[in-house]
């Protein structure tokens, strides 16, 4: 995204957030894509999708817009919180699934490293929100990271900069939590 529609995005955030609604409208087509972005690496991992796209980007964007409690600072700010609210979303969708079939149809995500071709493993969606939940409480750092890379489909770079770390720390904290990871969900 360009500087300039990037400051576009954060000027209409913080018009929204004082209050005004035609902010909110014009925000919408502006950020659209790249939420529709988001919900398809997403639902790429998914083997068995129980959502489609759109569904998930709009539940994901209601619950973005209808948060009064959160203040976004900017658009980077925004697309973060966008990442973790796919993310409960997704996890909400499966286990309601799960509990409607008994787990007769459970959902599996790739798990890919980047890094590495060979290295992929299917897990359940509900394994991984549960470590993860365990992970945000050794290490919260790591927690954002993994679901800003999982879940947001963000490079180390652009992890780096939402949360304002080097892009040599947030490789060493993905590889540190890929492990933790790795020997929670096996």
């Amino acid at each position: 995204m360009t500087d300039h529609k990037s400051i576009q995005v954060t000027l209409l955030l913080n018009r929204w957030q004082a209050g005004d609604k035609a902010a909110l409208d014009s925000l919408i087509p502006m950020v659209y894509q790249e939420l529709r972005q988001l919900a398809k690496a997403q639902l790429q991992r998914n083997l068995k999708n129980s959502i489609q796209c759109t569904e998930l980007v709009s539940e994901a964007y209601m619950r973005l817009v209808d948060t009064q409690n959160i203040s976004y600072n900017d658009r980077t700010h925004f697309f973060s919180m966008a990442a973790r609210t796919m993310r409960r979303v997704l996890v909400d969708s499966f286990r309601k699934k799960k509990a409607d079939k008994r787990g007769n149809n459970q959902t599996l995500l790739t798990f890919i490293d980047d890094s590495t071709t060979e290295n992929t493993q299917i897990i359940q969606l509900d394994e991984l929100e549960d470590a993860l939940v365990r992970l945000e409480k050794l290490d919260a750092t790591q927690a954002e990271i993994v679901t800003l890379r999982f879940f947001g489909g963000l490079k180390s770079q652009e992890i780096s900069e939402i949360l304002n770390i080097s892009t040599r720390t947030i490789r060493r904290e993905w590889a540190m939590a890929r492990i933790w990871l790795h020997r929670q969900l096996n």
